[in-house]
């Protein structure tokens, strides 16, 4: 986290299974604060010479917004969303990528859903954030496909698995990037 942008550095797990800061950087995300329309764009890594993709909200209120993810050339790879009704209780999400299955994803744990979402009323929340990690199982049917685990931790940190040969991994990084960004945690 920095003072006007927030920044993800996304690695590739070592071979013991382990990420962190000594694994291959494959992406380095950007989230302007306070920006009228939502749009983040994620490179190849921290010197951001090269655009891997980007998301952008379709309009400028949150509220049911399409994120379209785009190629470096701004070609569309995919898309997603959050289910507003479904996310009043447990957060909910739409992956979409042509020529795949559509993937439903939905907070793993119900009652760590339910107190985050009370905490969010607690006075302080401006400067106490919600320590408990949540993780999202992205599914189709009954068969897990994707999955974000946020780590315990000082820094927010995130294990993103990929289970679905055909999910292109630029879509997969730009939800696992939305989840943290675009739901202020």
């Amino acid at each position: 986290m920095t003072f006007m942008a927030n920044q993800y550095v996304v690695t590739v797990a070592r071979p013991d299974g382990s990420g962190g800061s000594e694994g291959e950087v494959v992406a380095f995300a950007q989230q302007k604060r306070m920006a009228l329309k939502e749009q983040v764009t994620i490179y190849t890594d921290e010197s951001k010479n090269r655009v891997l993709c980007t998301f952008e909200a379709g309009q400028v209120l949150d509220i049911g917004a399409v994120y379209t993810v785009r190629d470096e050339d701004g070609n569309p790879i995919g898309s997603f969303r959050e289910r507003a009704v479904a996310s009043l209780l447990r957060s909910t999400w739409v992956l979409e990528q042509p020529g795949t299955v559509e993937l439903t994803g939905r907070e793993r744990n119900r009652l760590v859903a339910v107190l985050r979402r009370v905490w969010e009323f607690l006075p302080v929340t401006d400067f106490v954030p919600f320590a408990w990690p949540y993780h999202f199982d992205f599914t189709e049917g009954d068969k897990r496909l994707m999955r974000v685990d946020k780590k315990f931790g000082l820094r927010d940190r995130y294990v993103l698995d990929i289970a679905a040969p055909g999910i292109d991994r630029r879509l997969a990084i730009a939800q696992a990037v939305a989840l943290d960004a675009l739901q202020s945690r």
